[in-house]
């Protein structure tokens, strides 16, 4: 059993930059809230009929939960991680069955005049169950498949939850917990692959639309893209130099028939030009990896042709999405303007933060905000309240803020003395990167809109509460580190 550590050690302990960037944030937030829904009937602050003053009473309530965290035993966090996992995993199944429909969703518990969303309670409990796993005896990622098994069914088990529940974005949060398997020994190749995905899917169908050798745009660069990756893999991951130099050679010597063919009014195709340089470039590493007996070449040639096909999965894969949500991918990719309908909220919202300025307007003078122009502006839109009245210097003191706290927790990560505290570290900043990222991002346009609050400022007392259990757990995992016998 852990040594026990005293409240009064403990508090000696605790990481006082987390705790003051949190109580900035929080605050600062309430009164973003209390900006984005401010009518001109003067209500107070302190109005607990309005969402700011609702919000103070789930901040009082988060600083009550953040000091009992810290009042618990070090140990109990990993001796019932598993449990935990499991209690929060069946609730989100009861919410599928008795949640309400609420905009399309049956994610959140109505308990009289609260209502909660289990999924942000998932956040935590998922975080520790993973660090319970990587703590346990000799437990290495890369030491046998299975071990790859156990962690993503962690993952992913709440994402198939929670996208039962018709919570999308919510779902998507936890697939950015790939970035912690990735710091305990996941091949980087899982991540190249997947922001290969990304790439494809997007240049895929933001140029469907234009034609380029006879062929849909989308498709013609992304077999450009997927002949560089090739020769990139090939030149720095198989570390064949000589192989890249004789792949270029073949993209030089298609390239100039191509050239000569056009020339003499000769059209091949697009389609001929791509696949069939593709085509010779892979017949030319299979050469290769038959003389050299090298895995490296026979995974880039795999790779080369996954991303073909996933490429050709792109209309399937945006079709399977509804109605609304294909609406906000096509908008967010300027594929179409519907600026009355799905791209109404992003549109206003740039113009929320590019009236701002530099310095903005000042505190409740924003127009765009008292006009109501920005639909759900205290929830996941408030980050254009802060652009309008605070203009570039609020909005850059608040990225910085936040750019600070998940480099502090990353700090904290690595000097932990355990698995444990370090993978559960890690978690967390991965919950606050993804969330951080996405929702700005939503914000000045440059992502769809998926339904992601920004982390201490928008309105809610689920996503507070969720956020508050994950960071005061982390300040008690890691205040507790040196007391610990592990």
């Amino acid at each position: 059993m852990p040594s026990r550590i005293s409240n009064k050690a403990l508090f000696s302990h605790i990481d006082i930059t987390i705790v003051i960037i949190y109580a900035i944030l929080v605050v600062a937030g309430a009164f973003s809230i209390y900006a984005a829904s401010y009518d001109f009937d003067n209500a107070s602050i302190l109005d607990f009929s309005e969402f700011s003053g609702k919000q103070f009473v789930w901040i009082a309530l988060s600083f009550l939960i953040g000091t009992a965290i810290l009042l618990v035993d070090d140990w109990f966090f990993e001796t019932y991680a598993y449990p935990i996992y499991i209690g929060i995993t069946l609730l989100l199944i009861v919410t599928i069955f008795i949640a309400p429909d609420i905009k399309g969703s049956h994610s959140w518990i109505v308990l009289g005049p609260v209502s909660l969303q289990p999924a942000e309670f998932a956040k935590f409990a998922t975080a520790l169950a993973l660090a319970k796993l990587f703590n346990g005896y000799n437990f290495t990622l890369n030491s046998k498949p299975s071990n790859y098994l156990k962690a993503l069914t962690i993952i992913l088990l709440p994402v198939i939850i929670i996208k039962l529940q018709d919570e999308t974005g919510s779902a998507l949060v936890f697939l950015s917990l790939f970035l912690v398997l990735f710091r305990e020994g996941m091949s980087g190749l899982i991540l190249i692959a997947a922001l290969c995905s990304v790439v494809i899917f997007v240049v895929a169908l933001k140029y469907s639309s234009i034609m380029i050798m006879g062929i849909p745009g989308g498709e013609f660069i992304v077999v450009m893209l997927i002949l560089l990756l090739i020769i990139l893999m090939v030149a720095f991951y198989c570390k064949s130099q000589i192989a890249a130099r004789n792949i270029l050679l073949i993209y030089l010597s298609c390239a100039a028939i191509t050239a000569i063919l056009y020339a003499f009014k000769i059209e091949p195709g697009g389609r001929i030009v791509a696949y069939g340089t593709l085509a010779i470039t892979l017949g030319y590493i299979v050469t290769e990896m038959l003389k050299r007996n090298t895995k490296k070449l026979l995974i880039t040639s795999l790779f080369a042709i996954g991303s073909v096909g996933f490429m050709f999965s792109t209309n399937a894969a945006l079709d399977s999405l509804g109605q609304h949500q294909q609406m906000r991918i096509k908008v967010a990719l300027g594929i179409e303007d519907d600026l009355r309908g799905a791209g109404y909220n992003v549109n206003q919202s740039k113009i929320a933060i590019g009236s701002g300025g530099f310095s903005g307007k000042g505190f409740l003078n924003g127009t765009q905000t008292k006009l109501k122009y920005v639909p759900e502006q205290h929830t996941d839109f408030i980050f254009c309240t802060i652009g309008e009245e605070e203009g570039f210097i609020g909005t850059s003191i608040v990225v910085i803020l936040f750019v600070a706290l998940i480099l502090r927790i990353i700090k904290i990560a690595e000097r932990q003395h355990s698995a444990f505290g370090r993978v559960y570290a890690y978690c967390v900043a991965s919950y606050l990167i993804f969330h951080f990222g996405i929702n700005i991002g939503m914000v000045i346009g440059l992502c769809p809109v998926i339904g992601i609050p920004l982390p201490f400022f928008s309105y809610g007392g689920s996503s507070l509460w969720g956020f508050t259990i994950l960071l005061f757990i982390l300040l008690k995992i890691d205040a507790s580190r040196t007391e610990r016998n592990y």
